[in-house]
């Protein structure tokens, strides 16, 4: 069937609508792929593939970089940017409008009820994402290794940076060659790099921080912390997680662990990746324009390396090197999230009727049932014998 490429307008529109719905986090991509795929036809099966690979090996939230590589292949550098907007928009919106009424309602007995009721769910998320994250990434005694090291060394209060590096050595020192399957050549589209364009995005995010640095420094620092999160977040927007914790409660101490599982329960709780608590993160420090501002810098280097790597992704993808590093990071957040939980566990004021909302939450999880019911129970739940 031969093609009709969109305009950008019309990327957006298909995006948000498809962001209004984005709960799931990275199982997503499943439904990007229905869109660009089989309903629209912007993309080939292996583009995709070739897409949904690249996503997988850079840092960032998956499914945000996916409607990125989609937007790209499907209208350029435009496509990608009209992509990313309107799948984020959706989640950005919500989340601001539940910071807002957390800073004038945090405080009420009912709320508080909720909330801490809804740490317990915190608890079972976390374990749940490190338990399926350790189930399709540690293989062997080697991964076994490595996510042990990485965890030990979180919990001592290593910079989540350094982890991430050493375990990527570590992986490129004990992990054994893998076998690559390259991709079948001459089924994918070369994509050209703007140069022009990406040049002056580039320009507006320094002019940017440039303009923060000198005129709102508090500013400049939330940007900059994001940023870092977001490249340092192998795996996904749930590696987000433990490497926001350190940063925020750990080393500035700009709120405390409860405040911030607070915001990774909202961030549940609204469409899109986990990485928009973010929003909440940024309201609660400088309101408004935090908000705006941090939203912004924790998912700008996702979408610079999905447009920058994409044209030149076939030449290096078949790289055992690459594959090895990649494979060490990975292994590294299982460990980084273990940890991350016992630190959360310990802000949970534990109960019987805690315990017994983390476990039903953590059973309901493992057997796949939506998010969105096991919140609503944890709600109930905390209203009814939470005082």
């Amino acid at each position: 069937m031969d093609r009709i490429l969109p305009t950008p307008w019309q990327i957006f529109g298909e995006f948000l609508r498809l962001g209004a719905t984005a709960f799931g986090g990275p199982s997503m991509v499943v439904y990007i792929r229905e869109l660009a795929v089989e309903k629209k036809h912007w993309l080939s099966e292996e583009e995709f593939r070739q897409g949904a690979a690249l996503c997988q090996m850079i840092p960032g939230a998956t499914a945000m970089q996916a409607a990125a590589y989609v937007g790209l292949r499907a209208g350029g550098l435009a496509g990608a940017a009209a992509s990313f907007l309107g799948f984020g928009l959706p989640a950005f919106g919500l989340m601001f409008c539940f910071a807002f009424l957390y800073a004038q309602t945090g405080t009420l007995p009912a709320v508080v009820s909720v909330f801490s009721g809804l740490q317990a769910v915190v608890v079972a998320i976390v374990a749940n994402a490190a338990y399926s994250f350790g189930k399709t990434t540690l293989k062997n005694w080697r991964h076994l290794a490595i996510a042990a090291a990485a965890g030990g060394m979180f919990w001592f209060n290593v910079h989540p940076g350094l982890v991430i590096l050493l375990a990527g050595g570590l992986g490129w020192l004990i992990l054994p060659q893998p076998t690559l399957d390259r991709l079948k050549t001459g089924v994918v589209r070369a994509l050209e790099l703007e140069w022009q364009k990406l040049t002056l995005i580039l320009g507006g995010v320094l002019a940017g921080m440039a303009g923060l640095y000198f005129g709102a420094h508090d500013l400049f620092n939330l940007a900059f912390l994001m940023m870092r999160v977001d490249l340092m977040a192998f795996g996904g927007g749930f590696a987000s997680v433990p490497l926001m914790y350190h940063e925020v409660v750990a080393v500035f101490q700009w709120m405390d662990g409860q405040t911030f599982m607070n915001g990774i329960v909202l961030g549940q709780v609204t469409p899109g990746p986990i990485v928009i608590t973010a929003t909440f993160i940024g309201y609660l420090l400088q309101g408004s324009f935090g908000a705006i501002v941090a939203t912004l810098a924790v998912f700008t280097p996702s979408f610079l390396l999905v447009v920058g790597l994409a044209p030149y992704y076939s030449r290096f993808s078949g790289s055992a090197l690459l594959h090895k590093l990649q494979r060490g990071v990975l292994c590294s957040f299982v460990g980084l999230l273990i940890s991350v939980g016992v630190r959360l566990g310990t802000q949970v004021e534990w109960d019987l009727v805690h315990g017994l909302i983390a476990l039903v939450g953590l059973a309901a999880l493992l057997r796949k049932v939506d998010i969105l019911w096991i919140v609503a129970a944890g709600i109930g739940l905390s209203l009814l014998f939470i005082r």
